[in-house]
């Protein structure tokens, strides 16, 4: 390496370093992930499909009806646990969409921002995070056009099934989101080079690497992510890690972010329980049973009135704006709540290269996600806490669902679905605070996903790795890839801080 001869005239000039290598030999190592991209296509094609089918049917209902609030009834008879779990289910499927479309989406961002060396962690906010330009489809325009758009796609999908009532507008709106939401997608993927699809940040920074794009700093190879900043030189051994929370700039303020989401909620079940009971049925025993008739499970609404007993355009834009704003915080604050789960999960894996079975740097990207538990159980809550918000906030139709009364349409918001979302929100918000702020354990340095950091610790690239103490006898110990599959020795020789150690990349 070049800065092997600094190390040398540091130390003693006839010291020899096994194991160094040129540059070109070290960083032409990295997985294209070209199984990733197959997933994302993949993923992409069916949300396509999804979405012309939504567009059709929607239309098709529109057509038939002769009306834009043309409904079709799919289950007759029906309970209103049976109505909610169809919701559920069409949330679930906007979720599959959206996070399929996020992935490619997330790819080209994270080229884009490569690109303009604007790139310091493998993972980050991806619709809060843009490119330069504001024609370029990974741009702040494009960007917050994906944000409105994820919103519109969660509202539309609680709006589009109601009592085993399929309704024609709201399904058409959800085809028309996930249908530009692709195209976006599609344009950041052919508007930018893409040097690898895999989505671990080890391939990303070989790439880095081996374009050039990215530099290795000389004698940081025990400076863990949070102390870039600190001054070169050597360093002693460090019993615990920086929390990702002290670590990545943004952990702080989506962790925050989430608790405001909670606090929110909880004023806002206080309020309709204490400030606006439209009726004193609304105490009624039957207000503490989660699926309840809505005569008696909703506390406050307002009434829209209309001339007769159709919903016009004008009043499906207020529908659409009433939910999107109120829902729009918490779509956002999962889609925050990702950036979490995906540092942690990078931190894991850069932890196992001091594990016997050493970084697979190669690995499934479907076996990636079934062994990221914090992303498995976001992505199995997303879809339950949109489902019960809608659930909560519910839009009634004289015409199908007899809510209001006298030729009107509601609003209308429970209380005790409110409370019991607002208990959700506080359980997932403690989860994810607690793994922002846990510490990992063990000398080797946190990284987080971070490329400069994992450029310095990782001195040459394989399909598979160890870190650890590489060699005695010099005036300075060295950090680094070990070849050693036993990993024992090296390791307590780290832990026992037996030597200072210095980088010698």
């Amino acid at each position: 390496m070049s800065s092997l001869l600094v190390h040398v005239a540091l130390t003693d000039s006839d010291s020899i370093i096994p194991n160094a290598k040129s540059t070109e030999t070290v960083t032409d190592f990295y997985n294209r992930g070209l199984m990733t991209r197959r997933y994302a296509l993949a993923g992409v094609a069916c949300s396509s499909i999804v979405s012309c089918c939504c567009i059709v049917t929607g239309t098709v209902i529109i057509i038939s009806t002769h009306k834009i609030s043309g409904t079709i009834q799919v289950i007759s008879p029906i309970t209103n646990l049976q109505s909610e779990m169809l919701s559920l289910t069409l949330s679930f499927i906007v979720t599959l969409c959206t996070e399929s479309i996020g992935l490619m989406h997330n790819i080209s961002l994270r080229s884009a921002l490569a690109s303009e060396s604007r790139l310091i962690f493998s993972t980050n906010l991806r619709l809060m995070t843009a490119a330069h330009g504001w024609c370029n489809p990974n741009g702040v325009l494009l960007n917050g056009l994906m944000a409105v758009l994820l919103i519109i796609s969660y509202a539309s999908a609680s709006l589009a099934q109601e009592s085993g009532f399929i309704v024609g507008f709201p399904l058409l709106v959800l085809g028309i989101a996930l249908f530009l939401q692709v195209i976006i997608t599609l344009a950041g993927m052919r508007a930018v080079k893409i040097l690898t699809w895999s989505s671990s940040p080890f391939d990303l920074t070989a790439a880095l690497l081996h374009h050039t794009q990215l530099t290795p700093a000389s004698f940081q190879c025990m400076r863990s992510v949070s102390d870039l900043d600190i001054a070169e030189g050597p360093a002693k051994p460090s019993e615990a890690q920086p929390s990702a929370w002290h670590s990545h700039p943004r952990i702080q303020k989506v962790v925050v972010s989430l608790w405001g989401i909670v606090v929110a909620c909880a004023g806002w079940a206080v309020l309709v329980r204490y400030k606006y009971t439209l009726s004193p049925s609304s105490s009624s025993s039957k207000w503490w049973s989660f699926f309840t008739d809505f005569n008696s499970s909703y506390a406050v609404g307002y009434i829209v009135a209309k001339k007769d007993d159709t919903i016009s355009f004008q009043l499906w834009i207020l529908v659409f704006v009433n939910i999107a704003v109120v829902q729009g915080p918490l779509t956002l604050g999962l889609h925050c709540a990702e950036l979490i789960a995906n540092v942690i999960q990078n931190e894991r894996q850069w932890r196992c290269a001091t594990a016997r079975k050493g970084l697979h740097t190669v690995t499934n990207p479907l076996k990636l996600f079934l062994i990221n538990p914090l992303g498995l159980f976001l992505f199995v809550v997303k879809p339950v806490l949109h489902w019960m918000f809608g659930y909560a906030f519910h839009f009634g139709f004289w015409t199908a669902f007899a809510i209001a009364s006298g030729g009107n349409n509601a609003f209308a918001v429970g209380d005790f679905v409110i409370w019991t979302l607002c208990i959700a929100l506080f359980i997932f918000a403690c989860i994810f605070t607690f793994s922002a702020l846990r510490r990992p354990r063990g000398p080797q340095p946190a990284a987080y996903g971070h490329l400069q950091t994992l450029a310095n610790l990782v001195d040459e690239w394989s399909p598979v790795m160890w870190w650890g103490h590489k060699e005695d006898g010099l005036l300075y110990c060295h950090a680094g890839r070990d070849f050693s599959v036993l990993r024992g020795s090296s390791i307590d020789a780290l832990k026992k801080g037996r030597a200072i150690i210095r980088c010698w990349m």
